[in-house]
């Protein structure tokens, strides 16, 4: 039997892994899925799922709907991806990460027959996560997709509800160069018969989910035609609470989330729409709703949306890091009260930095820096780069080493974002 450490180099070494080796990593078809499915004896099948894609929103959207499932008094899987510090936390069962033993076995028992088909890391991973679902029996499982929706390996799950939170311009190498390419890609998950919740109502990508809708006869729903809220306020608890309106009659008051990015609004209005239907699969109250949403974190270990790590200096990070999740953080930056701005931030070298980096604030100290994954953009580049948009600073060959300079130069009044790619968020957790 190997040892655990054995099993996670062997899952990161002798595989390609989008998260760290970008396109190469990217498979075109299910044809791997469908045979290490068959292998598994279609474990998929034997637990209830929801299907949630979208290029922001996702995990946000996912662990929500986790935590009020959980506070209805289910046993919950949930599945999601990049993790940030350890492995486990793409497998969650109530909040409890997958057993370190349960890995190990997984892996060390069909060594041979991943050897055979040569499946990539992702593959892998939500075959390990369908096996012990099936094994431990959840009442239902959160599944997050991992890639655009119509190849991704979680897309031969046949779930009670799928769900599509938003659309904008990320991975265009693989999915397309064009918000209707993609939206086309993210539609490849809604399935005859069961129904789609749309968190966004797009006028581009609208006509291509309603053509989806229709070819599979699946009854579609956009959230934000339902629900709305005008704003949200921060609680002296440090949460954040929203009035949501139904049909434009008062349906949530005071609805609090430790989740604290202004984007949640539009996350917390897809989750609404969604149990709405869900609640013909599950009893679920609506004190269920107030609980599960103002206990994200704590229920599911969500991490990394618009985190506080320290005060005086207040340090935020967020894992927003194409041009909608950018965009959505810098709007909340310049709504923060502070005396100085420092901005710890790198990249990956396959996003379009010049789309990101003409949105940055300029009235900020940069500290430029690497991520330490073999996709993550050079420091002294991105400074180059940055420079051209009037973005100045000096540049750290790591993550620490920036975040070091940040606290060394910040007075107590002053803010420090760390942010633009995942790989730095996680670093700096």
């Amino acid at each position: 039997m190997m040892t655990y450490q054995q099993c996670i180099d062997f899952l990161y070494q002798q595989l390609p892994m989008f998260q760290r080796e970008g396109k190469a990593a990217y498979k075109a078809n299910l044809n791997n899925t469908l045979a290490m499915d068959e292998y598994f004896g279609q474990a998929h099948r034997k637990f209830k799922s929801i299907h949630i894609a979208g290029t922001n929103g996702k995990g946000s959207v996912s662990h929500t709907l986790a935590s009020i499932l959980q506070e209805s008094g289910l046993r919950v899987g949930l599945y999601t991806s990049p993790h940030l510090k350890d492995f486990r936390e793409r497998i969650r069962i109530n909040g409890e990460m997958i057993s370190e033993q349960h890995v190990t076995q997984f892996v060390s028992n069909n060594l041979d027959f991943f050897a055979q088909l040569k499946p990539s890391f992702f593959e892998i991973t939500v075959a390990m996560a369908f096996e012990y679902f099936a094994q431990q029996q959840v009442d239902v499982a959160v599944i997050e997709v991992g890639l655009g929706g119509r190849l991704d390996s979680t897309n031969i799950l046949l779930p009670l509800l799928s769900v599509i939170t938003n659309i904008s311009l990320d991975h265009t190498e693989l999915l397309g160069q064009t918000i209707a390419d993609i939206a086309y890609e993210k539609a490849g998950i809604i399935k005859t018969e069961i129904p789609i919740v749309i968190g966004k109502s797009d006028p581009i990508t609208r006509p291509v989910f309603l053509n989806k809708a229709n070819e599979k006869q699946a009854s579609i729903f956009f959230a934000d035609l339902k629900f709305t809220t005008h704003y949200s306020l921060f609680t002296t608890d440090n949460l954040q609470t929203f009035n949501i309106l139904h049909a434009d009659e008062l349906k949530y008051e005071n609805l609090k989330t430790d989740l604290l990015g202004n984007y949640q609004k539009e996350n917390i209005i897809t989750v609404l729409q969604s149990i709405d239907l869900l609640t013909a699969h599950f009893s679920i109250s609506t004190e269920n709703i107030y609980q599960g949403i103002q206990y994200t974190q704590r229920n599911t270990g969500l991490r990394g949306r618009w985190q506080t790590l320290g005060n005086n200096p207040r340090i935020i990070c967020d894992t927003g890091h194409n041009e909608a999740g950018i965009e959505a953080i810098v709007k909340q930056i310049q709504n923060t009260p502070y005396k100085k701005l420092h901005f710890v931030f790198g990249m990956v070298n396959d996003k379009n930095n010049n789309k990101i980096l003409k949105l940055l604030p300029k009235n900020a100290t940069y500290y430029f820096t690497k991520a330490n994954i073999p996709r993550a953009l050079d420091a002294n580049k991105l400074q180059q780069e940055a420079n051209n948009y009037e973005l100045y600073g000096k540049s750290y060959p790591s993550v620490i080493l920036a975040i070091t300079a940040a606290k060394q130069n910040a007075l107590p009044e002053d803010f420090i974002f760390i942010g633009g790619s995942t790989f730095v968020v996680a670093e700096a957790i």
